[in-house]
């Protein structure tokens, strides 16, 4: 599911990029809701994540947060990627479905954590 997600997610972007959307000038942030039973393996993979958008080029800034106070969802993790502009978000898709070592990395998150959802937001 993640790797047909993050392609119609790319498509979508590069769509939206190639019509000239007026909304690209725009931040954008992508939301993913993960259910995990081993926080501190999933952190050391998003690590191992960073390094390969750093050396893609992949001009983002990636958090991690764990809900605290949130009922029975206390204990979700939340990891955020925040990017400059859609343009920013669809270059960074592009990069990383076009590249297999990422793609087999995120293939492998599926042994550390279960996907609740996966949102795009823009900045107001």
């Amino acid at each position: 599911m993640s790797k047909i997600l993050t392609g119609l997610i790319a498509a979508a972007a590069l769509s939206l990029l190639a019509a000239g959307n007026a909304i690209a000038g725009s931040g954008y942030l992508r939301v993913v809701v993960v259910k995990t039973d081993n926080v501190a393996a999933y952190m050391q993979e998003l690590d191992k994540g960073r390094a390969m958008m750093k050396k893609l080029g992949i001009n983002v800034t990636l958090r991690i947060w764990k809900a605290t106070y949130a009922g029975p969802e206390t204990g979700t993790v939340v990891v955020s990627q925040e990017y400059a502009s859609f343009a920013a978000f669809a270059e960074a898709q592009s990069k990383s479905t076009a590249d297999a070592q990422f793609a087999a990395w995120i293939a492998g998150l599926d042994k550390v954590r279960t996907i609740v959802s996966d949102s795009l937001y823009r900045e107001l």
